[in-house]
């Protein structure tokens, strides 16, 4: 085992890291302080507008074969959600981050929420415009707004943060006093993830860049202002075109990977199935008292 390096600090803490393995030629570290897991990337100015560009949502690999088809699916998400969240959270006002084409915004305004969105790729929000959806054009991290809502989503976003610990001190600052935050997000402590290891699919850098566990997750947003209030295994279906492309990228450029790609080309682009979401969670947070003072004064542990 190598010595920790503070050449590769913690995103979330700035402690020294150990390299575990390298994945896509990218070093998979943890934290030897917080325990986080992250990606070791040399992150340029314009990772977003590359990685998230059109082709994420067209073009497959570690993205999406074609997103708007997928429309009814990420709608009955949102609204599986929204059901979910009455025990909980009264419908009030919406901020959805990685909103792309509005579609989990349009899930949760069928049950009564009303709100925006906020996505990087400007193809994507368009569409959502054209479509009577507020969706503006951006970061979480530069969001300028001075509204506060009642409860922010963040589904298969929170992996994907250059900067978790800005954007969702930026999260804090747009939440208002009790309110909430809904997240889903990959379980690096799943059984999934403990099986395959190293080759597990979602350690899929330079998109994925950061992997949590509940608990891990839990302890990083306490120091945020945040507590758990609730959560489980999301009900999740997908397109099996997406499915086989996603199955190509993880095997990668051999013979296998490449006929897997052939062969996700030929699956009949409405057959969707059903996906086992055992290395998946989502959890419910709510914003404590002592979060509401200043949250964008919460500090990383060693920046004081």
């Amino acid at each position: 085992m190598s010595a920790a390096d503070p050449g590769f600090p913690c995103p979330l803490c700035q402690g020294p890291s150990l390299r575990r393995f390298l994945r896509h030629g990218h070093g998979i570290r943890d934290c030897v302080r917080c325990q986080h897991r992250f990606a070791a990337l040399a992150t340029p100015a314009d990772h977003v507008a590359h990685i998230y560009g059109d082709d994420y949502f067209h073009g497959g690999g570690a993205g999406y074969t074609d997103y708007l088809s997928e429309a009814e699916l990420l709608r009955d998400r949102a609204r599986w959600y929204a059901r979910r969240l009455r025990r909980w959270v009264r419908t009030g006002t919406l901020l959805d981050v990685g909103a792309a084409a509005g579609f989990t915004l349009q899930g949760f305004q069928q049950l009564g929420w009303k709100g925006e969105g906020i996505e990087p790729n400007a193809a994507m929000a368009d569409h959502a415009c054209q479509q009577g959806v507020n969706v503006a054009v951006g970061t979480l991290e530069d969001h300028p707004g001075r509204e506060r809502y009642d409860l922010i989503t963040l589904l298969q976003v929170i992996a994907h943060f250059v900067d978790p610990f800005h954007a969702l001190q930026s999260a804090a600052r747009l939440t208002r006093p009790q309110g909430y935050w809904l997240i889903e997000t990959w379980d690096r402590d799943s059984w999934t993830a403990r099986l395959w290891g190293r080759r597990w699919h979602e350690y899929s850098p330079p998109s994925v860049l950061h992997w949590f566990s509940r608990r891990s997750l839990g302890a990083f947003l306490g120091r945020l202002g945040f507590r758990e209030i609730a959560h489980g295994r999301p009900s999740k279906w997908i397109s099996a075109r997406h499915a086989t492309s996603l199955i190509a990228h993880a095997l990668g450029d051999n013979w296998f990977g490449r006929l897997s790609s052939r062969f996700s080309q030929l699956v009949p682009a409405r057959l969707v199935l059903p996906y086992p979401a055992e290395d998946l969670f989502w959890a419910l947070y709510q914003k404590t008292t002592k979060g509401e003072d200043d949250p964008t004064e919460a500090t990383r542990m060693g920046e004081r």
